[in-house]
């Protein structure tokens, strides 16, 4: 009962019918108007209730030095100033922290409902394979060693081992691979991925709680956990503040006799400056990144970004658009165009599903290519495509499927097709009458800006690293590119997340960038997360604690400057206010300052650090 009415006093709503009676009570006191009841029993009763309830909460259930907090000093102060029956003082103090308590929770709160869309991606039922016949059943019966079959455009249910058939696997929520991956007999396929082709039977090999994507479920929810709420700066001087100020207070009192010094000295020595510094920069800071189209969703992660020395990226659709487009047509022979070869493989891949095919059909549209529509199409899940085109057989696909069809590769065919793997690149094979005519190669693309942007966190001190689910030669391809030399490569999620703890156990402060599903638990992982928003999965953005809405990652460096920037206004902004509390302490000392008079220069104080970190909001960035 006591927390629900705290709750709804410490609210907005309140807290500005606070606020309205604190700015009657000083009209009326600079006035000189006499009234029977002052308006700041309505600020205090409002305000303070909440502030008393915290500091008492803090007390009883907190351990050790933490029990002295801010509230408590505050609440101190307020208790006097009552006392003495100098009410406004009483109000001002209490109201400020009131204030302060709103802008960090703004700062602070954060959606939970990335956990739950990972959870929605759990499979529910699989089919499993008994005396021949197939009878649908609940994912949670499912047991080590069933055969269950998986047919084209479902999930798979369960890890397992491919006892039959062929088929390519859409593997993005666990690997963040741009292209499904070719899988065949003896071949191991994940929870929560989805066959995107041929029907198989797999060998249930991890179940339930053991399965990949459960695993990934719970290291989302283990870094949730480690994911600790920023704490007020007052709150960590307050276990020297408090005594201080009560030793001098009584001090005051011992030395003048005069009880009002004593209260003077509590009222100006509250840290509500102190309070405001960090909430209003961060707020600040908030909003001048949100107009760039960086959404920044904790003040704990811009004070940890201005941290950070090193910041590791995904590559399929950070530092890539993560879309593949051909980049090569190579016919093997002089007497082939490579404008023919493209309207051949076009046409045959026509009726293909396959993202590959499709990229080439896109493609071959686009540079205007006359195609042809197949008389007899064929798919071989995960190897290529049979079609007649003008009376003609063709053959397009891998290297298996050409050489189990009797095609010959002649060395300096290998040796280009070996090229293009070495770039990252995915090849189609075409070939008519037992003879390769030529591949088409497709690669996704890196973004513009990578390289440059790579070179601008190298110039601010932080060290650029690659962690990837693709093979090992497409990311050294594309980290030479951006000018990456740390790279980690074929990495499934849990691995990420391991590479992620080594390089904070070498004491590095960590920042991850990703776009995936299989990103999230390394993005909560890491010091700071850092989501592409726009072409990113939800769950990836629900993960990180910054958003890159834009998907532009040439926004990394300001996000830092911005961050570094932060953390410099904050501190001096505490500076200030310590500063400007021990004028005030000593103008008390000196009698110089009543209760009223001290919250006065307290609230002056507080409105300057408020208005330092205003300027942050309209500060010029390079962006």
């Amino acid at each position: 009962m006591l927390k629900k009415c705290s709750d709804f006093l410490a609210g907005v709503p309140m807290t500005i019918v606070s606020g309205v009676f604190l700015a009657i009570s000083l009209v009326l006191m600079l006035t000189e108007t006499p009234v029977a009841v002052d308006p700041a029993w309505v600020s205090v009763l409002i305000s303070g209730i909440p502030l008393v309830y915290l500091a008492l909460w803090r007390v009883v259930h907190n351990p050790g030095i933490s029990k002295i907090s801010s509230a408590l000093l505050i609440s101190i102060a307020m208790c006097a100033a009552l006392a003495i029956g100098d009410l406004f003082a009483a109000g001002e103090v209490a109201f400020i922290m009131a204030i302060g308590a709103i802008l960090e929770e703004k700062t602070t709160e954060r959606a939970r409902k990335g956990l739950k869309q990972l959870i929605s991606l759990a499979p529910q039922q699989g089919r499993r394979i008994v005396d021949g016949k197939e009878e649908l059943l609940p994912v949670e019966r499912i047991q080590t060693g069933d055969t269950l079959r998986i047919l084209p455009g479902e999930a798979i249910p369960v890890d397992g081992e491919i006892l039959s058939g062929e088929t390519s696997v859409d593997q993005s929520i666990m690997t963040g691979e741009s292209l499904p991956v070719d899988k065949g007999v003896g071949d191991s396929v994940f929870c929560g991925t989805i066959n995107r082709f041929g029907a198989v039977d797999i060998r249930a090999s991890k179940v339930g709680e053991d399965s990949s994507l459960q695993k990934l479920i719970r290291m989302v929810e283990e870094a949730e956990r480690k994911q600790a709420p920023m704490q007020r700066i007052a709150d960590r001087w307050a276990s020297w503040l408090v005594p201080v100020a009560l030793l001098i207070a009584i001090g005051a009192y011992l030395g003048t006799g005069n009880i009002t010094t004593a209260v003077t000295v509590l009222v100006v020595f509250c840290p509500c400056a102190l309070v405001l510094a960090t909430p209003t920069a961060i707020m600040a800071a908030i909003g001048q990144a949100t107009k760039h189209g960086v959404i920044i969703k904790s003040g704990e992660a811009l004070e940890k970004m201005g941290k950070v020395d090193t910041i590791a990226f995904d590559k399929t659709g950070t530092l890539t658009f993560g879309r593949l487009e051909v980049s090569d047509v190579v016919p093997f022979s002089e007497a082939l165009a490579p404008g023919s070869l493209l309207a051949l493989v076009a046409s045959a891949e026509m009726r293909s599903e396959h993202p590959l095919g499709k990229a080439i059909v896109a493609h071959a549209k686009a540079e205007g290519a006359s195609l042809s529509d197949p008389q007899t199409f064929r798919m071989e899940a995960g190897r290529g495509v049979y079609a007649e085109i003008d009376g003609a057989a063709l053959l397009c696909g891998n290297e298996k499927f050409l050489q189990g069809n009797g095609v010959t590769l002649e060395p300096p065919m290998l040796e280009r097709l070996n090229a293009l793997r070495e770039q990252g690149k995915a090849s189609v094979l075409a070939a008519r009458d037992c003879a390769c005519l030529g591949v088409i190669a497709l690669s996704d693309t890196l973004r513009p800006s990578a390289n440059s942007m790579v070179a601008k966190l190298a110039s601010m001190g932080a060290q650029a690293v690659l962690l990837t689910g693709d093979n090992q030669r497409a990311a050294d391809y594309f980290a030479r590119q951006a000018g990456i030399t740390a790279v980690r490569a074929e990495l499934l999620p849990e691995q990420k997340v391991q590479s992620i703890v080594e390089l904070e156990q070498e004491g590095r402060k960590v920042c991850m960038i990703g776009d995936g599903v299989n990103d999230a638990p390394a993005l909560k992982t890491a010091d700071v997360g850092v989501a592409m928003g726009s072409m990113g999965s939800d769950i990836a953005v629900e993960a990180a604690d910054i958003a890159l809405m834009g998907d532009d990652i040439s926004k990394i460096p300001y996000l830092k400057r911005l961050s570094n920037a932060t953390v410099h206004t904050i501190r001096f902004s505490i500076s200030l206010s310590l500063c400007i509390n021990f004028v005030a302490i000593a103008l008390s000392l000196m009698e110089l300052l009543t209760p009223t008079t001290g919250a006065l220069v307290h609230n002056a104080g507080s409105c300057l650090v408020v208005l330092i970190a205003a300027l942050l909001y309209d500060r010029k960035f390079e962006v």
